[in-house]
């Protein structure tokens, strides 16, 4: 399915003109309001008074506002019939202020008959490469995912509280030939090392543009309160993935270091993302939000993003 076309398809009458709001309009978020235009009017909050005229232009209507600050968020109360929570949480501590602060201003007035939030697939921990679904219990092991489990419990509540239908997006690595950082081009030709394969762990992805779709199908289907692993198909070690990455891209495959080895190379932030080894079950996706995945595998991706060959 071509990325601006809405994965809702032909949207009901009363859908229409309905307005969206997102908070952390960033790369997906623009995706999202791509899919949603003309036929949706989508508000974007921003911080940042330059990111205005690039929104307008994008047909979205900007709010300035800071996620700090919470009496800034006031006039976000009525403004979204359904709103869709992008943004990350500050970067220290294990509580997500940022959140209580909107979900704060939501209540204000009339709340949203609809609130998604995007966390991350960090809350569940390290599964030892075990096979995870959304009733797995939570065992954040970083202060960053610890921030995503207060901000899940805090939407949750809201949920509750207002009888909003609240659903959670549980995402891995986000990747995108046509996404800053979004392909392991740049580290392959530096020849970073990855973990030798016999200590190897699991990683898991998905599609900017399949998350997008993924977004604007929970801000209207899914059961209330519910809980999506928003992953692809792909079942791949990541030493394993980027030796397929190499080869797709016609470059030497990285050098394989053991973890002993790869701690003297690599900076902490980047050890932690090999100190959990899972595999995400997404079923749930395609059962309850009926997403049909345009790139079920992460190597479709990439691929897709690469010139074509004249035949």
């Amino acid at each position: 399915m071509p990325s601006n076309q809405s994965p809702l398809g032909a949207l009901p009458a009363r859908f229409r003109r309905s307005r969206v709001l997102i908070i952390g309009c960033g790369d997906v978020g623009l995706r999202v309001a791509r899919l949603l235009a003309p036929r949706v009017r989508v508000l974007a909050l921003t911080s940042q008074a330059a990111r205005i005229a690039p929104l307008r232009a994008a047909g979205i209507t900007p709010l300035l506002g800071n996620l700090d600050d919470a009496r800034s968020l006031r006039r976000l109360a009525a403004l979204g019939q359904r709103v869709l929570h992008l943004a990350p949480p500050a970067p220290t501590g294990s509580r997500d202020v940022r959140s209580a602060h909107v979900l704060q201003a939501l209540r204000l007035r009339l709340g949203p008959v609809a609130l998604v939030y995007g966390s991350t697939t960090g809350v569940y921990g390290d599964c030892q490469g075990q096979w995870v679904s959304e009733l797995r219990a939570l065992q954040p092991q970083t202060e960053r995912a610890k921030r995503r489990v207060d901000a899940e419990s805090r939407v949750r509540h809201f949920g509750r509280a207002t009888g909003a239908q609240t659903r959670v997006l549980r995402i891995p690595g986000i990747y995108a030939p046509d996404r800053e950082g979004g392909t392991p081009l740049a580290r392959l030709q530096k020849s970073t090392p990855v973990l030798v394969s016999s200590e190897d762990v699991y990683t898991n992805h998905i599609h900017a543009d399949d998350l997008a779709r993924a977004c604007v199908l929970a801000l209207w289907r899914g059961r209330a309160l519910g809980v999506y692993n928003v992953n692809d198909d792909a079942v791949m070690k990541m030493g394993d993935y980027m030796d397929a990455a190499a080869a797709l891209f016609g470059l030497p495959p990285a050098p394989r270091l053991s973890r002993a080895a790869l701690e003297h190379v690599l900076s902490p932030m980047q050890m932690s993302f090999l100190a959990e080894s899972r595999r995400m079950d997404n079923q749930r996706i395609k059962r309850e939000l009926r997403l049909v995945l345009r790139y079920p595998g992460v190597l479709d991706g990439l691929a897709a993003g690469l010139p074509q060959r004249s035949t």
